[in-house]
């Protein structure tokens, strides 16, 4: 097993970590926050986008099983990384679409995956790369959010299509 480390945004955690826990090779994929000013910050001060932070899924996978560019396609899918600071009707700068690297290694990987992915989209991707800051791990009832409530009325119109979308795109890719 290769243990490796993937930091990305794409509006709402929620619904990114619930596609990519079901990813096979994904060993876990943590809610937070990261890219902001304030240390420790908590969800209520996120969400006034004052802090600087996005919502972020931190991504442990083993490399031997899945590619950060396998992720990564998977993460093109499910959002669209074509709209500055918003994910549907989730607005702010929280809410951006944003992958970080911590090594000039992963961050040619991260611009091929765009350029590569590009073509799928008629506007220009806006994915924010950026070097890895530190990441705050986002409260415990963050964690899990759709398993734990996939019947409330967010987990059925917002994030179950997402999952679909990534089933229905990736089935080899289902764990």
């Amino acid at each position: 097993m290769k243990r490796e480390r993937l930091v990305l945004g794409g509006g709402c955690f929620w619904c990114v970590e619930a596609v990519f826990s079901e990813v096979k090779g994904v060993l876990s994929a943590i809610s937070g926050y990261a890219g902001g000013l304030r240390a420790n910050p908590s969800y209520e001060n996120v969400c006034t986008g004052a802090t600087g932070h996005a919502e972020i899924v931190d991504i442990l996978y083993d490399s031997e099983i899945i590619s950060a560019s396998e992720l990564l396609d998977i993460f093109f899918v499910i959002h669209n990384p074509t709209t500055l600071n918003q994910q549907g009707a989730d607005r702010g700068t929280q809410y951006r679409s944003v992958v970080y690297y911590d090594s000039e290694e992963e961050k040619e990987i991260i611009l091929e995956s765009i350029k590569k992915n590009q073509s799928k989209f008629n506007d220009k991707i806006v994915t924010q790369v950026a070097k890895l800051p530190e990441v705050f791990r986002a409260e415990t009832y963050h964690q899990n959010y759709y398993k734990l409530n996939s019947n409330q009325g967010y987990c059925q119109v917002v994030i179950a299509p997402k999952l679909q979308k990534f089933m229905t795109t990736f089935p080899e890719k289902i764990g």
